[in-house]
């Protein structure tokens, strides 16, 4: 097999590509940038388009995760052994244990913090990184208090579930209520 180049002369790639294959909205829009910049003949948009990837799904993916790390302060671009974008590191990240699950919290350069949730409930369970497509907030409390109330939403949907082997109700309950002590802890910090 041939190895993949991006260049001027990519534009029947490009459009085999596009006929080729369902793409997500982002996809579209930068294939759709790569074009203008073939049209432009502009060798130096496409030389930096072709150093997110050696193939049109890790440059459209590997640009999407860089945007997502430009919009928290994040500025480096690097890859992993894969070819794909290295994951940014959050800055003031934490994680804080609530019986058998956690939410991780943590910073972008820029001051917006995010937070991800990994929820046990007995057996079945839910997890999700911090990472750049997190939802943004503007500050350290903001992205905790939703994260918490996420929390509570999650654990609250399974009590009285009659899959108890998956959704132990003890654990739920014993989650639910370190959500609450933690919940007094932050008002009671709050009164100093």
């Amino acid at each position: 097999m041939e190895k993949f180049a991006l260049t001027l002369q990519s534009q029947p790639a490009i459009d085999a590509y596009l006929a080729e294959h369902h793409l997500m909205p982002y996809e579209k829009g930068i294939l759709s940038e790569i074009v203008s910049a073939i049209s432009g003949g502009d060798a130096e948009k496409i030389k930096w388009f072709a150093g997110f990837g050696d193939c049109f799904r890790a440059i459209t993916m590997n640009l999407n995760e860089h945007r997502h790390a430009l919009e928290f302060g994040f500025t480096d671009i690097a890859f992993n052994e894969y070819g794909w974008f290295a994951a940014p590191k959050f800055l003031e990240r934490e994680d804080i244990k609530l019986e058998q699950s956690e939410v991780r919290i943590g910073c972008g350069p820029n001051g917006l913090w995010a937070y991800a949730l990994s929820c046990n409930y007995g057996t079945a369970g839910s997890s999700g990184p911090l990472c750049v497509f997190c939802k943004k907030f503007n500050s350290r409390d903001e992205a905790l208090e939703t994260a918490l109330n996420d929390m509570k939403a999650q654990m609250t949907k399974y009590l009285g579930n009659p899959d108890t082997c998956n959704y132990k109700q003890d654990v739920l309950q014993k989650t639910l209520k370190a959500i609450a002590a933690l919940e007094v802890s932050r008002v009671q910090l709050s009164l100093f």
